[in-house]
């Protein structure tokens, strides 16, 4: 890398940096009502984008991720998920069973050295 490429490459994450730290200000300086109105909007999104896509793929870490948030989330508020609350829970028993799932030994005992016994 020459000394070109490594200061365009230091310039972006400065700037980077800057524009990250200027939005978490934001985020910081707004008030209720606007945080409000954000999730008002990206609720509304959420149904507008589903007519799109028929079926969303989920893989093992969304899943994963759905069932422990749902697991700090009071049930009342699980109308914000976009799958059922039986789907949630059965992921749930999913990782809880997986957890407590041991690898397979052996059959039976292991067999003998051929070079030890006589």
């Amino acid at each position: 890398m020459d000394v070109s490429e490594a200061t365009w490459v230091l310039s972006n994450l400065v700037y980077l940096t800057l524009c990250r730290s200027i939005r978490l200000l934001g985020l910081l300086a707004r008030g209720e009502a606007a945080k409000d109105l954000e999730i008002l909007v990206l609720r509304h999104q959420l149904p507008v984008l589903g007519r799109q896509v028929p079926r969303p793929r989920l893989e093992p870490a969304d899943r994963a991720l759905l069932a422990a948030v749902s697991r700090a989330l009071p049930r009342v508020r699980w109308s914000c998920f976009f799958v059922q609350p039986e789907t949630l829970l059965r992921w749930h028993r999913r990782l809880v069973a997986g957890a407590w799932t041991y690898p397979r030994r052996g059959q039976g005992r292991p067999p003998l050295d051929t070079t030890s016994s006589s």
